[in-house]
């Protein structure tokens, strides 16, 4: 088992891994990068007024769409929010300047509704005529069905997937082409992309692993965060050193983009994630150093050896989970801007250090841990 697991680890690993942390093979850079975000040069505006779409994203005022929508307004694109209108269409992005905040609030379109409301998704984008939709919180196929018929002459579908759709393996990373668990928790998107392969829609799946990033409304790197600013050993289930993979959101925002258009995309599924892969031990030492604490003290445990109830101890999936991103590269150009600290630090400056995250520390679970562990001693 341990010479299995070492092969796994020297042929699935990230190139250049650094060896300074404590053999967690987790590959980081330290070069300095930009402190906000701003868009590639590139690609900040459309070529031509003709090439501008009329563009609905469903969805926009959480993490992703929020990211994703300047994005494209800065390409020239409209741009429509579909949402129910509980949160605002608009909030000022940490690093993001007044101007910049102005100038998308003043451009970014809104259409209120429930997408479960089927008869008024399909009335109201009937008269909207809309050429592009991204759907960024779709879940089930018969949501995007009123879509795809109250558009026949939509240019391109794009839709928000996830890399959680696929059969579990012991063979790493997962490619595009890769088996499927149709019982999976995201049955439902599998199906959606079922639906859009044989609607006849000229459609394109993004595959995220991880996503982290500021705003990030799934505790991924707030998770290590809280510990490491209460000063509190971080319990990992197992060995840690289960492999897994994140990509920050602002580059997925870009691989969003780049499929616009783009005829390499037509009818394709890409995997969007970080380059490289992390160990969760790494995971937890690259958070430190992305907020700029201490090393920290790191306990592992059985996660056989408790009962959390519905109580979640640890906010990613005990197992290796990570998917090449070779198609996206090749395909779209893409090669992702953060590296894993850099990323982090981004997150952590932008959100969690100035003191603003979405869910309360809750150290019960890790008591629990840390508890037995004492007694155990």
């Amino acid at each position: 088992m341990a010479a299995a697991m070492a092969s796994l680890k020297s042929s699935l690993l990230l190139p250049s891994p650094l060896s300074d942390f404590s053999g967690a093979a987790v590959s980081i850079s330290t070069q300095p990068r930009r402190k906000s975000w701003q868009p590639r040069g590139a690609r900040m505006q459309v070529s031509a007024a003709a090439d501008a779409k009329n563009i609905l994203v469903m969805g926009g005022t959480r993490f992703i769409g929020l990211f994703l929508s300047r994005q494209l307004i800065k390409e020239g694109h409209q741009v429509t929010l579909f949402t129910r209108g509980k949160a605002p269409i608009t909030q000022q992005l940490p690093g993001e300047s007044d101007a910049e905040y102005a100038e998308f609030s003043s451009k970014v379109l809104h259409l209120k509704g429930d997408r479960q409301d089927f008869d008024f998704v399909k009335t109201s984008l009937s008269a909207k005529g809309f050429d592009v939709v991204y759907d960024i919180n779709g879940r089930e196929a018969t949501q995007v069905s009123p879509i795809l018929d109250a558009l026949p002459n939509l240019e391109q579908f794009i839709y928000c997937s996830s890399a959680g759709v696929y059969l579990k393996s012991d063979l790493l990373p997962h490619f595009e082409t890769d088996a499927v668990d149709p019982k999976s928790r995201h049955k439902g998107k599998l199906e959606t992309e079922s639906l859009l392969e044989t609607s006849g829609v000229n459609w394109t799946s993004i595959r995220p692993v991880y996503i982290y990033g500021p705003l990030n409304y799934n505790p991924v790197e707030e998770w290590f965060f809280h510990r490491l600013k209460a000063g509190r050993p971080i319990p990992i289930p197992g060995a840690g050193n289960q492999i897994t993979q994140l990509g920050h959101v602002k580059d997925l925002a870009e691989a969003f983009t780049r499929v616009l258009g783009n005829p390499k995309a037509s009818k394709q599924v890409y995997n969007i994630s970080g380059a490289k892969y992390v160990t969760f031990d790494g995971l937890a030492k690259a958070c430190a150093k992305a907020g700029g604490f201490p090393e920290p003290e790191i306990v592992h445990y059985n996660p056989k050896d408790f009962d959390f109830g519905k109580k979640k101890a640890f906010p990613f999936r005990d197992q290796h989970f990570f998917a090449s991103v070779e198609k996206a590269s090749k395909d779209l150009g893409i090669t992702p801007e953060f590296d894993l600290v850099d990323g982090l630090t981004d997150s952590y400056n932008l959100d969690f250090g100035r003191g603003t995250f979405r869910k309360e520390a809750d150290f019960t679970t890790d008591d629990m841990i840390l508890g037995k562990k004492l007694v155990t001693v």
